[in-house]
């Protein structure tokens, strides 16, 4: 997984899941964990490398477009390429929020811890409210 590149959800999945990333994927590597933060960190890891290679691409034609560089250079058959592939990355990286962002918002709330008091009785019923057990004071039948 893509976990030491960053990615556009990464404070959605903070938030909603009330931990830092690290701790989160050490969370998903043990056992029982819930099945929903091991899909959102997928998701998170995939969406992160197809924003990196939304970026690598960005970058390809920001450089390929400089000023500076020799005209001769250009060549519309790359450009072309590059425009399919910066097409095909924006598209998958916007499925990746799209379905990242409906699991993190159709999420149950993190589970509160639940404290439970515990109730000592203290008061004492008075002896006539208490049955007394059957036998008790009762004298034993003699057998012959």
């Amino acid at each position: 997984m893509s976990r030491d590149k960053a990615s556009t959800m990464d404070a959605d999945l903070q938030k909603v899941f009330g931990n830092p990333l690290p701790e989160l994927y050490e969370t998903a590597a043990s056992p029982g964990a819930s099945p929903a933060l091991a899909r959102a960190l997928e998701l998170r890891s995939f969406l992160a490398l197809t924003e990196e290679q939304v970026a690598r691409v960005r970058d390809r034609v920001h450089a390929d477009m400089d000023p500076d560089r020799d005209m001769g250079e250009l060549s519309a058959d790359k450009l072309r390429f590059d425009a399919q592939w910066l097409e095909a990355a924006l598209e998958a990286r916007d499925g990746y929020r799209a379905v990242l962002g409906e699991l993190l918002r159709t999420m149950p709330p993190p589970a509160q811890p639940i404290r439970t008091a515990q109730l000592r009785v203290t008061a004492t019923l008075p002896p006539s409210a208490a049955p007394a057990p059957q036998r008790a004071g009762a004298a034993r039948a003699r057998r012959p």
